[in-house]
């Protein structure tokens, strides 16, 4: 900092009246003390100053959304939007984040602040790979146990799959009456593409050691001991899914249609025991608060990068995918370095898979 200061001093003294000049400082620049100037200092020109316009964003930050800021005691809201997968989202608009990572960040700044009391978590994702719902599921646990506050979910339009098997870690799930719930089950997107690269002559050729190291390849049809061992792991994480939900839901109404992999309404769900309150996002924030400190009134927080312009309850933070062709050229399938994994995901739609870059 001294030189800097010492360089822009040398450039005043030779004189610059007539030769504009530039100083940039990169990294941190701290000043302590007192600074003083004696005599004149005059400046003549154009001042320009720049903004960045990529996603180089600071560190995440609470912003009060609703209250004020004077309130001993905070309900900290934490987004769960779209796919929840391990792997950097980017497209237009986009922030480029890992969900996963970020879902993290935020609860580790919610650890560390003492004035939050509550969580609730909004969630609106139709779910996403099992070991990145695992993932998050375990962190969520972890804040729970260490910071002992409660948990509140919401969810929006959709929390099925790994978004409802999140839910049920909070100690309390309020859905809307038209919300979509569910989706209790596990997919693993395969192709099989062999009749359609014989119709352009290219045939696979592979050159590997271990009979099963490529399943489920493409390029043959699946065996069936191969398909056999594929679903015994997708067995396996179904019946992890259904004891969570089990033994977070003492009263669920156990019946052969809630773990079928269906979603249903809210107001069903609420039938089955699947959530506790039929609701909005104001009604979970009260029962959070209720919850926390017996209070029917706290401040509300969310938790945002400063490149970030959603200020309210109900906004989202831009982080979606695009495609940057309306014909995509790839096949799914095809592409070995975006294979599909298990998935506690709903989807009924395919470009799912595309979002999650399979």
């Amino acid at each position: 900092m001294y030189r800097t200061l010492l360089l822009l001093s040398l450039t005043l003294l030779a004189g610059c009246k007539t030769r504009p000049f530039e100083v940039m400082a990169r990294g941190c620049m701290a000043m302590s003390g007192d600074m003083k100037m004696d005599g004149k200092m005059a400046m003549s020109g154009d001042l320009t100053t720049r903004i960045r316009q990529d996603n180089q964003a600071s560190r995440l930050s609470f912003v009060l959304v609703e209250g004020n800021c004077e309130s001993p005691s905070k309900i900290a809201i934490v987004e769960v939007d779209g796919l929840m997968i391990n792997k950097n989202l980017a497209g237009l608009g986009s922030m480029g984040e890992n969900p996963v990572a970020l879902f993290c960040e935020k609860l580790q700044a919610i650890e560390a602040e003492p004035s939050i009391a509550a969580v609730v978590l909004r969630i609106n994702t139709p779910g996403g790979g099992v070991t990145a719902s695992d993932i998050m599921c375990h962190e969520l646990s972890t804040l729970k146990s260490k910071k002992g506050i409660p948990v509140v979910a919401c969810i929006m339009d959709v929390g099925a799959g790994g978004g409802y098997f999140l839910a049920t870690y909070a100690d309390a799930i309020v859905a809307h009456p038209t919300s979509l719930v569910g989706g209790i089950g596990v997919l693993l997107n395969t192709y099989n593409l062999e009749d359609t690269l014989g119709q352009f002559n290219i045939a696979s050729v592979p050159i590997k050691s271990g009979s099963r190291i490529d399943v489920p390849s493409p390029e043959r049809t699946l065996a069936k001991d191969d398909k056999e061992m594929l679903q015994g792991m997708a067995d396996s994480f179904h019946t992890r899914f259904m004891n969570q939900v089990s033994s977070s839901r003492p009263r669920l109404v156990k019946k052969k249609d809630v773990f079928d992999g269906r979603v249903m309404t809210g107001s069903d769900a609420k039938a089955f025991e699947l959530i506790d309150h039929i609701g909005y996002m104001d009604d979970a924030i009260r029962l959070a608060s209720e919850m926390s400190v017996g209070k029917s009134s706290t401040s509300v927080v969310m938790l945002r990068r400063d490149n970030d312009r959603a200020y309210t309850t109900l906004d989202m933070t831009p982080n979606a995918p695009w495609q940057t062709s309306l014909i995509p050229i790839k096949m799914p399938g095809l592409d070995r370095t975006s294979l599909p994994t298990f998935n506690y995901l709903w989807q009924p739609d395919p470009s799912y898979l595309t979002a999650s870059g399979g």
